[in-house]
């Protein structure tokens, strides 16, 4: 009997180009000059184009955060213990995070995700969707299986079909564990086909010597594991993480679902990168939040053709960048709707 294909197999809707034009011709009409709010415009027309509905409606949003560790944590990697991926998701699962009260602010929902937290017993509060206590060394062999891969990008698609048939009209990435953004700068390299020390940086913090420390590590996990560019799922399973994985699930999910997917710093970045190398049409579904200071980013953000809305210095990631571009989104979206056009105007 014939397994069934995972639903990120399946066709996507695809965008309305039509009601994009006609997006743009609404912006151009309205009381102001054209263009005027720059990214903004832009990202209600890719709202509208991927929604379907001429009048957006962000109304309601979540901000998903996949927590899980990872094995290249103990190459000490970044300056924080591996333990600390507990401890974060721990303060998430009892709101007291900093995505939690910057998504209080943006009218946001925070849904934590225990993919695999290596502490026993994992923190409590968090949905269930574990696929092994972390990850492994990535410098010994693959982080992970492909069928491991596979279900982790799987946890992410589901959710965003979950949410969306609840009414969620905006999504939001964030993740947490010590040493992604050394998985995320692997990932990085081997699709990018770029030497690691043009995509590395600090991380949580890291000197120039641990940088560079770094950067050799990422080298001998390349050497080790020879990911193939064209298989991105190869990618993600020998080089990856379970939240790198289940980012680029979500990332599928909001092109299967037309779900607009905010995406965060370079975590979510290099997972969107992925996902989009698995399905090119998950790139409608992307709006890039901020530029984050890790080299990989702004090299990410150009080969998917993506703008960042902020340019803070943020690096904290958890999802902060984009629950601070949900209020701009919310904003851009109250002027789009209700500006009087030119012809409406009154003395």
């Amino acid at each position: 009997m014939a397994m069934e294909a995972p639903g990120w197999l399946a066709p996507f809707p695809g965008v309305d180009r039509e009601l994009m034009a006609a997006a743009r011709r609404h912006w151009d009409g309205l009381l102001k000059p054209p263009g005027s709010l720059g990214r903004l415009e832009e990202a209600v027309v890719r709202i509208v184009g991927l929604t379907g509905r001429p009048r957006p409606d962000l109304g309601r949003r979540a901000i998903l955060v996949f927590a899980a560790d990872n094995g290249v944590a103990a190459r000490k990697v970044s300056p924080a213990a591996p333990e600390m991926t507990a401890v974060l998701a721990g303060h998430l699962a009892r709101g007291d995070l900093s995505i939690c009260h910057m998504a209080r602010i943006a009218r946001a929902r925070v849904i934590g995700v225990d993919l695999g937290i290596l502490a026993s017993p994992p923190p409590s509060g968090l949905l269930k969707r574990r696929i092994a206590a972390g990850t492994g060394d990535p410098g010994l062999g693959p982080a992970m299986s492909e069928e491991q891969a596979a279900r982790a990008l799987g946890h992410g698609f589901d959710l965003v079909r979950r949410l969306a048939g609840r009414g969620y009209r905006l999504l939001a990435a964030g993740e947490i564990g010590i040493g992604n953004t050394t998985t995320s700068a692997a990932v990085a390299a081997a699709l990018l086909d770029r030497p690691p020390a043009e995509l590395t940086g600090p991380g949580a913090g890291l000197s120039p010597a641990g940088v560079r420390r770094k950067v050799r590590i990422i080298e001998k996990i390349l050497r080790v594991n020879r990911p193939d560019p064209g298989r991105p799922l190869e990618v993600l399973a020998r080089v990856g993480g379970f939240d790198l994985a289940a980012l680029a699930g979500m990332c599928l999910g909001g092109a299967c679902c037309r779900v607009p997917i905010l995406l965060d710093g370079v975590v979510s970045l290099a997972a969107a990168l992925a996902a989009v190398r698995l399905r090119p049409e998950a790139a409608d579904a992307l709006l890039a939040s901020h530029l984050s200071p890790e080299p990989a980013a702004g090299r990410i953000l150009a080969e998917l053709g993506l703008e960042p809305l902020i340019a803070a210095g943020l690096r904290l990631g958890e999802g902060t960048g984009a629950a601070a571009a949900i209020p701009l989104l919310d904003m851009a979206v109250a002027v789009y709707n209700g500006l009087p056009a030119y012809g409406e105007c009154r003395p």
